[in-house]
């Protein structure tokens, strides 16, 4: 008789955000997908529609549109009941495709989505991994749109715990989440699983020029970068009040283009406070992301206070990348703080403090150090593609064939 093979399931990957969405989840998960895709058969369920034709064929994810209507960030509770239909019929999806053996990996966006993959594949048999982007409720509470003790941050911790008790694996992108994760009792040490994000720019010191086109419009001579989403986590005022606090040291100048409700935030105090110190550029396309990067001296992430464990800046490691030091705003435990200090790429300033986020820009227009773009380049390739996509394979592919992965010693 010819010896039995067993059969090793597929891999479905659950995603609002995926290509040709722009966002930095869509680019992460696609290329978790397309890795993954080298080795296994790997379906998409996406809320971005399907991808452009170069993106698909042999050794690719199959792509799944799966219908999403999605309401602007400030529109909070048309988003809410947008993301809620998007997740059941993501539910749905998987309880049609899911089978016995499988491993479905999903993402923290919209927080509602891991709780129905979590479900799905308990239900069908299949194993489940999340990637752990932000940690709710706690980033509902950081950002004051929650109570600590209210009655909704209690359901979501008690369905949190339900959710990591049926997970299989947790990938975090930040050392700090393990200490707020193994507070639910749901979760064990043996299915946490450390995967940092990664820089999509070559690490390289690009220098500073004054013909980047970025660059060459403004006053200053040390420009000061703030690039990205602002989301609820993110603290627009303390980058205002900052610029306000130098806005007579002339050689300091403040570059800012991104998106969010941070931003629109930081529109409005310019509207009514007109620094001359500042200047908005409109959101800026991949192509372009390079030489804008290269067009600060400085880059600053400012964060609120008690942001250790519940998120980590997916941005931090291109700024790296052009060897560019930073100014954090967080806790000193936060992932992106323990990297800042730990390979002296730059300052942490305390969250609602914009005199000590004054006193660092103005300690690093003065410093000089020319190390310091080293040590950042340095620091990305560490932050590799290549390694990162590698330890995604290695996890889902112990699921596929032992979803009791072994105790980390």
């Amino acid at each position: 008789m010819q010896p039995q093979h067993k059969i090793v399931g597929k891999i479905v990957v659950a995603s609002q955000h995926y290509p040709p969405d722009p966002s930095t989840t869509a680019a992460i998960m696609a290329e978790i997908a397309c890795r993954l895709a080298t080795e296994h058969e790997v379906e998409v369920l996406s809320g971005s529609g399907v991808l452009p034709a170069p993106q698909t064929g042999a050794g690719k994810p199959r792509v799944i549109a799966v219908r999403n209507r999605m309401a602007g960030k400030a529109a909070l509770v048309r988003r809410g009941l947008s993301e809620l239909l998007f997740v059941l019929r993501i539910f749905g999806a998987l309880l049609r495709r899911l089978r016995r053996g499988d491993v479905v990996l999903t993402v923290t966006a919209p927080f509602m989505l891991p709780y129905a993959v979590a479900a799905a594949g308990w239900l069908k048999g299949a194993r489940s991994a999340l990637i752990m982007h932000d940690l709710f409720p706690d980033v509902l509470v950081m950002a004051g749109l929650l109570k600590p003790r209210s009655f909704v941050a209690g359901v979501m911790r008690a369905a949190n715990s339900l959710m990591f008790r049926a997970l299989n694996a947790v990938i975090t992108i930040g050392r700090d989440a393990e200490r707020p994760l193994l507070s639910y009792s749901g979760m064990t040490r043996n299915k946490i699983r450390f995967i940092p994000n990664w820089a999509t720019l070559v690490p390289s010191v690009r220098p500073v020029t004054p013909d980047n086109p970025f660059r060459k419009r403004l006053s200053g001579r040390f420009i000061v970068g703030l690039s990205g989403n602002l989301g609820f986590t993110h603290d627009p005022e303390i980058v205002f009040e900052a610029a306000r606090l130098l806005e007579d040291e002339a050689q300091i100048h403040f570059l800012l283009s991104g998106w969010g409700i941070g931003f629109e935030r930081l529109k409005q105090l310019q509207a009514g406070a007109n620094l001359s110190n500042v200047s908005f550029v409109a959101r800026v396309e991949d192509s372009e992301l390079e030489a804008f990067l290269a067009a600060a001296d400085l880059w600053i992430i400012p964060y609120r206070k008690d942001v250790a464990g519940v998120s980590v800046p997916s941005r931090f490691y291109n700024l790296l990348a052009v060897g560019r030091p930073v100014v954090l705003v967080s806790e000193p435990e936060a992932e992106a703080a323990l990297t800042v200090v730990e390979n002296g790429l730059g300052w942490v300033v305390t969250p609602g403090r914009a005199d000590q986020l004054a006193a660092a820009i103005r300690a690093a227009s003065a410093s000089g150090d020319g190390a310091l773009a080293e040590r950042a380049v340095k620091a990305a390739s560490k932050f590799d593609r290549s390694v990162a996509m590698n330890a995604y394979a290695a996890v889902i592919d112990e699921l596929l064939h032992n979803p009791n992965l072994k105790e980390q010693r």
